[in-house]
Formats: C-alpha cells, structure tokens, sequence
C-alpha cells in the first residue's frame, strides 16, 4: 500500500494551505481518505499506483508543498481515518516528507520503501523538474491536450487563438510528451516496490 504524508512549506507566510489542498486531492481515489493528520499535514493510503503518480505532480504542480511517499504494509483492517492507522508504510512517509524537506534544488519529494523505491523516487524526481518549470502559459496549452487524440493541437490552438506551432512548441518546452511516456514507467516502478513489501520468496510476508 502507498501513504502519502504532505507537508506545507512556508505555512508562516502563506497561511494555512491543507483546505485547498484537500479540495485538490479530493477527486483522486484513496483507501484512506485525505485528511489533516497534523498541524500543515495531510495524508492519505492508496492502492493505485497511478493515483500516487498523480498527487505528486499536482503537488508539486500546485507547488509549495514537500511530499512523502511511503511504501508497505498497513495494519488491517483499515480504519476510518488515516489518523487512526499504523503500519511500516506510515512509518515510511513520515521518514519519505522528512527527507523531502532537504532535497534542495531537486524537486521536493521521496519515496522510502523496498527494492524499487529508490528507483520510482528517482524517476519521479525527474518528472517534477519538468512540471516545477511549466509556465502558466504551458498549463493552459497543456491542460487542453487529449493523448492519442489525431489533430488535438489544432484544436487546441484553434480554442486559444493561436498556432497549431506554438502549441507543439509550448508541449516540446514543457516535455508534455516525455511525461506521458515516463509515467507508466514510474507506475511499474511504485507497483514492483508495493509487491515486494507483500511478497518474499513467493510468500504472503
């Protein structure tokens, strides 16, 4: 299982963020709902891996945030409220947004878990330094681009008034395309590491 423990960077000059941070998160599916665990913090439990993928980056798209994803068991059954739960993968967020906080000019995020963690954190890392840089130019191009999708940069282009050129080159700048084809990638990466906190030698541990 995957708990995200995410913490507000500078709360003293920007006030109190979690709020806006649930109403963000709310719509992605998790085991344990977001909630405030304490103070600047929330956190969640999922299953999914691609819905770890995607809090991250709407984390660090929302920016000012520090987010800790911990891989591992959760005790059973689950209880209501995150606040209530234990287990080695809160142990692990509350180890991953810790050592978040000191990842300097890298994107502000960790993954602590098993074999294969170190391998997701790293590749995730790369994504969020591609989504820190996005303008809000790039986001308005972005935001409007359907995958697969034949002929969705002329359309977009034609619903922003601009060239189906500076759509490519808005999602050639931003590596819209790189980011799509890294994240089933990252995907398998959290799912290999989220089996072997379950698996040892073809046993349930």
């Amino acid at each position: 299982m995957f708990v995200l423990t995410i913490d507000q960077a500078g709360s003293r000059s920007s006030g109190d963020r979690v709020p806006e941070l649930l109403r963000l998160l709310g719509p992605i599916d998790a085991v344990l709902p977001w909630e405030r665990s304490v103070g600047d913090e929330a956190q969640g439990a999922l299953q999914d891996a691609e819905g770890v993928v995607d809090v991250v980056l709407a984390c660090l798209r929302a920016g000012g945030w520090y987010v800790g994803v911990g891989i591992g068991e959760v005790e059973q059954p689950l209880p209501a409220s995150p606040r209530e739960a234990r287990g080695p993968a809160f142990v692990a967020a509350r180890a991953a947004v810790e050592r978040a906080k000191r990842t300097g000019e890298r994107a502000p995020l960790a993954v602590e878990g098993p074999d294969g963690a170190a391998e997701a954190e790293g590749v995730l890392a790369l994504l969020g330094r591609h989504v820190l840089g996005r303008s809000a130019a790039e986001w308005r191009i972005l935001d409007l681009l359907e995958p697969g999708v034949r002929g969705t940069q002329t359309a977009v282009a034609r619903t922003l008034g601009i060239s189906p050129q500076a759509v490519s080159k808005a999602a050639a700048r931003a590596a819209w395309h790189e980011e799509l084809a890294v994240r089933p990638a990252v995907v398998r990466l959290l799912t290999w590491a989220d089996a072997g906190t379950r698996y040892r030698g073809g046993e349930v541990r």
